[in-house]
């Protein structure tokens, strides 16, 4: 039997739009964000669902960045917007260049006592590649080109548990793009 080229080409496209497909229809059929769980730093657990109806902002962080002073903007954000139905949490994690040397309750503790940091904080875990969360795994494949590639990043998710966005690094947690966001998620409500 002989192969044609044109058979050969055809065959090969069709297994590379096979992964694009599986994760096209993978990101449609995800779950909500509301379907997954944080540990919580030092123990217990930070089910997303316990907050359905409510925006959360989720921003992978490290202690030891140096755009740990988003720590501070973070708490500022919380207090503004907590008794309006914000939910923060931080989720440490040392995917990026090794930055989060602590474990545990400690990091809580460290990004309290240097920035006054009094939001939620999950356990430390990986945000990228094939051993992230679930939830940084899920948030991928919803919005692919808004992944995580530093400390920092934020996700804001929607009342009903959708992905409303990704925010990099450099996005100030209290400047107008992020604030904006928020405050129409807490007005849709």
């Amino acid at each position: 039997m002989t192969l044609r080229r044109r058979d050969v080409l055809s065959g090969m496209a069709g297994a590379c739009a096979l992964p694009f497909t599986g994760a096209a229809v993978a990101a449609q059929t995800a779950p909500s964000a509301s379907s997954f769980t944080f540990g919580k730093a030092g123990g217990g657990s930070l089910p997303l669902q316990a907050y359905r109806g409510r925006p959360v902002l989720i921003v992978n962080t490290a202690t030891n960045c140096g755009f740990a002073g988003q720590f501070a903007s973070l708490e500022q954000l919380w207090q503004r917007y907590r008794a309006r139905g914000l939910m923060l949490i931080a989720v440490p994690s040392n995917d990026f260049g090794g930055q989060e040397p602590l474990e545990g309750a400690a990091i809580a503790e460290a990004a309290r006592q240097s920035h006054g940091a009094t939001y939620a904080f999950a356990e430390k875990s990986v945000v990228r590649g094939a051993e992230a969360h679930p939830f940084y795994r899920w948030a991928a494949a919803q919005k692919p080109g808004e992944t995580p590639r530093w400390n920092f990043h934020k996700y804001l998710v929607g009342r009903s548990g959708e992905l409303l966005g990704g925010y990099s690094s450099l996005t100030d947690p209290i400047g107008p793009q992020l604030v904006r966001a928020i405050g129409q998620e807490l007005q849709a409500g």
